[in-house]
């Protein structure tokens, strides 16, 4: 009898150990599946607004991140740093530099990688400055999307090439 009760007894202990890992497991699962699911389509939102960025789009900045937006430029030199807001890197980013452009860059090559919330691209872009010469660079940006609207990027690029742009063009109407 004592030993059908200890049997009985550890069977239970095994039973309740089991139950109250269950759920866990399941949660784990359901976890990994979420993040898995959710890196999917980060990295589709990522991706599509690229091909139509490619593609001759002029919409991706404002389709793309959030309007308060962190945007940090890794390095050193005078393009390096933080930009908080997105009418602030536009301002002081992007259009300082398109504005220097005869042919606005377009990415001609990309690879992009997602894990959760975040998405990481490498690409290639192309343009032509207005005195004619190429501008040719390679960048990897880092997004941290939530929703569908980058809310922190950090962005790796050769700033050589872009600020050899800012230096060697005269800024329209004189700026």
């Amino acid at each position: 009898m004592i030993r059908n009760f200890r049997l009985a007894a550890g069977l239970a202990g095994i039973v309740v150990t089991a139950a109250a890992l269950a759920p866990t497991a399941v949660l784990a699962r359901t976890t990994d599946e979420g993040l898995a699911a959710q890196a999917r389509h980060n990295k589709a939102v990522v991706s599509a607004a690229f091909e139509r960025w490619a593609a001759g789009g002029s919409d991706f900045f404002t389709e793309i991140l959030a309007p308060n937006v962190i945007w940090i430029i890794e390095g050193s030199g005078p393009s390096a740093g933080r930009f908080e807001g997105r009418d602030a890197f536009m301002e002081r980013a992007v259009a300082p530099f398109a504005g220097r452009l005869s042919t606005p860059v377009r990415p001609v090559e990309t690879e992009v990688w997602a894990d959760g919330d975040h998405v990481i691209i490498r690409w290639d872009g192309e343009g032509v400055a207005r005195d004619g010469q190429p501008y040719e660079n390679s960048y990897v940006w880092i997004f941290r999307l939530v929703g569908d609207q980058a809310m922190e990027v950090t962005a790796f690029l050769d700033l050589a090439p872009y600020d050899d742009v800012l230096r060697r063009i005269p800024a329209p109407g004189g700026e």
